[in-house]
């Protein structure tokens, strides 16, 4: 886990346009992610079921601290209005990665909908900074203690969110 609850981690701008359109914040006192901008040359055109476009968020950082990563998730209004999601659903960022902010951004949408048009500076996705637990492993033969629910898989806990388990 971080130690410090707000620490500082080093980042670097790769595309000095986001001087003009924003440096890496909270939009917000309450904001638990920053936004990234696509730092494009040219508006993106995302067909409904084409491949997956990769796009420079035009910065890199360094978390440094092992009890900390950073998830890339797409910013909820594009995926509910536009059908913008991540190609990857969500990317992690190890504390240890130093490259550029790269975004698999993709248009979930059924085919013959409009393509999405990403413009260049448009905030099209948000990095969360999350704990990170690293735990110990230790190989068993059987559990040392045992649920209720055992080994039930999908469904095993009822339906119709009746049930206290996941599943």
């Amino acid at each position: 886990m971080p130690t410090d609850p707000a620490p500082t981690l080093e980042i670097r701008v790769l595309d000095p346009r986001l001087h003009e359109w924003g440096l890496p914040r909270f939009q917000s006192a309450h904001a638990a992610a920053i936004d990234l901008h696509a730092c494009l040359d040219a508006p993106a055109l995302l067909h409904p079921g084409a491949a997956p476009l990769l796009i420079s968020a035009g910065l890199a950082v360094h978390i440094a601290d092992p009890g900390m990563a950073a998830l890339v998730l797409p910013r909820s209004g594009l995926g509910h209005r536009k059908g913008l999601v991540l190609g990857n659903l969500v990317g992690l960022i190890d504390p240890d990665y130093t490259g550029p902010i790269l975004v698999s951004a993709w248009n979930r949408s059924p085919p013959g909908s409009e393509p999405v048009v990403l413009q260049p500076g448009e905030r099209f996705a948000q990095m969360l900074f999350v704990p990170i637990l690293r735990p110990e492993f230790r190989i068993v033969d059987a559990f040392s203690v045992e649920t209720a629910r055992g080994a039930g898989g999908f469904g095993s806990t009822g339906a119709g969110g009746h049930s206290s388990g996941s599943g």
